[in-house]
């Protein structure tokens, strides 16, 4: 049975899609099978693996409706070497039109129960928003791993966040929890940062990820290639970090276990 976590903040531009695709890159690279779920209309996890989001004949929207079997959207991302269900804009539609359909939260999980045994691991990208595409990714996950910044505001909307986690515990999911807490573009020269890097640990201890993400122009670049940073430039610090943390999350889930 496979493992299945959500990549999830509500707050944007604090590397969601980053960690996602980066994480499967490197967790692939050390023989674990993986399974990567694009659940935001914009597709940059799509198109960060290498598949062009454009030219989908099935993606995760039309899994969510119930217009194609998961298997069938599922596709290979050939560089990165895990399997990948794409998004696009079409996506957005979604929002409005899962209202009316019957288990609206748990149309992810649902699809995803039928290829659980293909995988040892799957990782939902989630958008920056608490709608119903976030809610069916955290419905469906066993866990959530929170990327965030060391700054201010993203205490702020980390309490916000945990909120949310434990109304989503109470009332639909009941093995959700969160995995833990990764702090990435990381520097260590800012005093601020490790101020707040400081306030993370203290307060969340054990649930914070020892590995820490350095701010990395490699990881920057990898997108406008197609690819993930740990398979762009594998020698860059931010991939280093990435495969660093890949190894952490399986030594944490197999003490877990």
């Amino acid at each position: 049975m496979a493992q299945i976590f959500c990549i999830a903040n509500q707050k944007g531009g604090v590397g969601k899609t980053t960690t996602s695709v980066n994480l499967a890159a490197a967790l692939a690279n050390i023989g674990q099978r993986v399974l990567l779920v694009d659940m935001d209309p914009q597709g940059n996890a799509t198109m960060g693996s290498g598949v062009d989001k454009h030219a989908l004949e099935a993606s995760v929207y039309e899994v969510l409706i119930g217009q194609a079997e998961l298997a069938q959207a599922r596709q290979r991302s050939a560089k990165a070497g895990y399997d990948l269900i794409g998004a696009n804009r079409e996506l957005a539609g979604a929002e409005v039109e899962l209202v009316s359909l019957p288990q609206r939260e748990r149309r992810l999980k649902t699809a995803l129960a039928t290829v659980d045994a293909d995988y040892d691991f799957i990782l939902i990208d989630s958008p920056p928003a608490l709608g119903l595409l976030t809610l069916n990714g955290l419905c469906a996950a066993h866990g959530v791993i929170v990327p965030m910044q060391c700054e201010y505001f993203a205490l702020e909307g980390l309490s916000d966040l945990v909120n949310t986690i434990k109304q989503v515990h109470a009332n639909l999911n009941r093995d959700l929890r969160i995995i833990g807490l990764l702090r990435v573009m990381f520097d260590p020269r800012i005093t601020l940062q490790q101020q707040v890097s400081e306030q993370i640990k203290n307060h969340f201890g054990d649930k914070v990820f020892n590995t820490v993400i350095p701010r990395n122009v490699r990881l920057a670049e990898a997108p406008s290639y197609g690819l993930p940073g740990v398979v762009f430039d594998p020698s860059s610090r931010g991939a280093k970090a990435f495969t660093e943390f890949a190894q952490e999350m399986v030594d944490r889930l197999a003490v877990a276990a």
